[in-house]
């Protein structure tokens, strides 16, 4: 047999499973053998095993990021599958979601399967194919729903836009409840919204710009809860920012409506106060909000109602972001940032626990997504992220691996470094500054 890899003496934290102990963790074959003397016999007595010691390190199942813009089709000078894919593995992920809004739009099989193939061959991270709910992105016509789910698609959203209409809507959820896989809402009333450029609140009238209101976002949410009570079928709120937004999606939930939620790292550590400098890197759409949002963002994570941690990834060149506000594009950056931001904001203010936050990052996506993995279960594919917890790191846009270096988080100096990421039982990244920190 081939030599087996362990990785001898970390901290594992399986939280689908309810394991948090120090323990070796073997892989054969691109699976998991088995963790310390549970594995086979004949993997630990492999004359040649390759031993990677990680004593002060956690090791868990792959990150999963479930909702990721990589650009590519048509969009390759702010992003490729290969780069952002690279990126994934540097910030530990080894499986993204990624969004059809790309040029064309995922709206045909060709494309859903142009992507996964991108993606086999870049090899860095699994990509999952979130196909476009209309044709074109344009809100109208349905697009072969059951064929793009047969080529591989495992969500429909019009992401970047909103399904605005609500007859469509409740058509996409019809189709979508008999193939068990969600509609992804970018939920916004795009009158509402209107042509605003940030949270409206006392900062964008003392700054002069442009308002979107909170409701902007929950009105459609509290329509598409309505929708999936009506259907049966799932909705999933994507990067909820609003306070008003996880009390109705806690209120559906208890309801049995079948809606799940995500947000990002910039909604829990940010306000919209960041804008002050009018610095474009803090323009994101939903914007930032106020810190009662921020608040209830985070209650809604750590009580469940929202289900798991995305990033929303979305970068774009340093022209079209450089830029004044108002004509600088929406978007953030944020796979090689994400697992550190999330531990300042949830972790290390105790909000929640270690296992309680990976929870978020590894099984809970996949189950929105209706996809296994992120448990070290022997027998499954050897997804596994390494990180030190303790160890500090300073974000240097400069370095990213992805080509979008528009993040405010530049320069702020984190908690929790990525050390090895593992797809499939081959390390797909490995830092430089591996020694974890001893204990």
């Amino acid at each position: 047999m081939a030599s087996p890899l362990c990785l001898r003496g970390g901290r594992i934290i399986d939280a689908a499973r309810g394991i948090d102990r120090v323990q070796d963790l073997w892989i054969a074959g691109g699976r998991i053998a088995g963790l310390g003397e549970d594995a086979p016999a004949e993997v630990r007595s492999h004359p040649r095993p390759e031993v990677i010691p990680v004593a002060g390190a956690v090791i868990c199942p792959g990150l999963v990021d479930m909702h990721v813009h990589l650009r590519e089709p048509g969009q390759e000078d702010r992003e490729t599958i290969e780069t952002g894919t690279f990126a994934a593995a540097r910030g530990g992920f080894t499986t993204v979601a990624c969004m059809p809004n790309t040029v064309p739009p995922l709206d045909e099989r060709s494309r859903i399967e142009y992507v996964i193939r991108g993606a086999r061959e870049a090899g860095h991270a699994r990509v999952l194919p979130v196909a476009a709910v209309t044709r074109g992105q344009l809100g109208e016509a349905l697009t072969e729903i059951e064929e793009l789910a047969e080529a591989g698609a495992v969500a429909f959203s019009d992401d970047g836009k909103p399904v605005h209409n609500a007859e469509v809507m409740r058509r996409a959820l019809e189709l979508t409840r008999g193939l068990g896989v969600p509609v992804i809402q970018h939920a916004e009333d795009r009158d509402l919204k209107g042509d605003g450029v940030m949270h409206e609140g006392w900062a964008s009238t003392r700054l002069g710009l442009k308002g979107i209101p909170a409701a902007a976002e929950s009105v459609v949410v509290a329509r598409d809860a309505l929708l999936a009570e009506l259907t049966g079928g799932h909705v999933h709120v994507a990067h909820v920012s609003a306070a008003r937004s996880v009390e109705i999606i806690r209120r559906a939930k208890s309801r049995g409506i079948r809606m799940t939620a995500e947000t990002a790292p910039h909604y829990l550590v940010l306000t919209d106060e960041a804008v002050e400098g009018y610095d474009s890197r803090t323009k994101m759409n939903p914007p930032l909000r106020g810190t009662k949002d921020r608040e209830a963002l985070i209650e809604g994570v750590v009580d469940g109602t929202i289900d798991c941690l995305a990033t929303d990834h979305a970068p774009h060149t340093e022209i079209d972001k450089d830029n004044d506000f108002e004509s600088a594009p929406f978007g953030i950056v944020g796979l090689e940032t994400a697992l550190g931001v999330y531990l300042k904001a949830l972790v290390e203010p105790k909000h929640l626990s270690l296992s309680e936050l990976l929870l978020r990052l590894t099984v809970n996506p996949l189950r929105v997504l209706g996809r296994p993995g992120g448990t070290l279960e022997a027998g499954t594919e050897a997804d596994v992220t390494v990180f030190d917890p303790a160890r500090r790191w300073t974000v240097r846009a400069s370095e990213f691996a992805s080509k979008g270096r528009n993040t405010p988080f530049d320069g702020w100096e984190l908690r929790g470094r990525v050390l090895l990421t593992v797809l499939a039982g081959r390390i797909t990244f490995r830092s430089e500054a591996f020694e974890p920190s001893v204990r």
